[in-house]
């Protein structure tokens, strides 16, 4: 996999998101967004015209879940065997890139917190370097991805010592 910004001798090992529950807050706008629109039909239940209304306020709630899952689909992380890369999008027109170079990366560690949290598999991941602290929050599956990411961080290493 190429990727914009890939370095000479870089190869992606790993790519990763957080989990589709994130997008929870798109789904819950278009349930209100419906409920919202069938009000006009219980107030004047004699109109047909408010089935419109309420079409049309569904319509609305679909696209504000749909904007949810691009903007989930469209933010990951990456590990390759040279840095960790955080890509983020915040809306259709905002990107922002965190690179991490793997042999700045001190320690990591990893939590899932929470019954929500248990059954769904999601939980945070914490990398610490000499700078700060990396939070990958509400990442799918953060066992696996924790375990990748210190094979990645263990083998720069050893690429660093030879």
């Amino acid at each position: 996999m190429d990727f914009e910004g890939q370095r000479s001798g870089e190869e992606v090992i790993f790519v990763f998101r957080r989990h589709i529950v994130t997008a929870w807050k798109g789904f819950v706008f278009m349930l209100v967004m419906i409920g919202l629109g069938y009000l006009p039909i219980i107030m004047w239940s004699g109109m047909n015209e408010m089935y419109f209304v309420w079409a049309g306020m569904g319509v609305i709630g679909l696209f504000g879940f749909l904007k949810s899952l691009i903007l989930w689909h469209f933010s990951y992380y990456m590990i390759t065997n040279q840095r960790l890369r955080q890509l983020r999008q915040k809306g259709f027109f905002t990107k922002t890139v965190v690179d991490l170079d793997l042999d700045k990366i001190q320690s990591s560690s990893f939590g899932v917190h929470g019954v929500f949290a248990t059954m769904f598999n999601y939980g945070t991941i914490l990398v610490q370097t000499g700078a700060g602290d990396l939070i990958l929050s509400a990442v799918s599956k953060p066992e696996t991805v924790y375990n990748e990411l210190e094979d990645a961080v263990h083998n720069a290493r050893k690429g660093s010592n030879e």
